[in-house]
């Protein structure tokens, strides 16, 4: 496995050198773009603020293409819906019914979309943009402002789905019976 790991990073290196001309090595500012972490309670988030309200814009230009113009999927899946679908035959894992926390879907979207462009949104766009799909998941109201100190205080409906994993390199204290 590592013979083959090391085959595929040598391919990658030549593939941006002068003789194919593809890629680049990144700079600081696309490592920064990325080089983010925010924890479940909040911690990493940057300053900033947003309303669904604010959102409309900026998701109708960057996201509604993949995701459709209220987030039901499109060429992407949709981002709402699934209430009390995780149950069922046919279970609809959305960020409404199956999202532990609202600080992850903040951390997806910054770091991961739009999809072309990863990156592109700032932390003001990114707020807005998080406070639309929780607003069109009936988590929060249109003009609730989310920010650093708001965010982690939205209770998602599946926060208590999950169970811990115990295992020993996880952190987690196994429960005493």
């Amino acid at each position: 496995m590592r013979r083959l790991s090391l085959i595929l990073c040598s391919i990658a290196l030549l593939a941006q050198g002068p003789k194919y001309k593809l890629g680049h090595a990144p700079s600081d500012a696309d490592v920064s773009k990325t080089d983010i972490f925010i924890a479940p309670d909040g911690k990493g988030l940057p300053p900033g603020k947003g309303t669904a309200f604010d959102a409309k814009e900026t998701y109708s230009r960057r996201c509604a293409r993949c995701h459709g113009t209220q987030g039901q999927g499109d060429q992407e899946g949709p981002l709402v819906g699934g209430k009390d679908s995780l149950k069922s035959a046919k279970p609809l894992k959305t960020v409404g019914s199956f999202w532990p926390h609202s600080t992850t879907l903040y951390d997806y979207i910054r770091r991961a979309m739009p999809f072309d462009n990863p990156g592109l949104l700032d932390a003001n766009q990114t707020y807005a943009v998080t406070a639309l799909i929780l607003h069109w998941n009936g988590i929060i109201g249109e003009k609730d402002v989310i920010d650093a100190t708001t965010l982690p205080k939205v209770k998602m409906p599946n926060r208590d789905g999950f169970v811990k994993d115990e295992r020993p390199d996880t952190g987690a204290k196994a429960k005493k019976k």
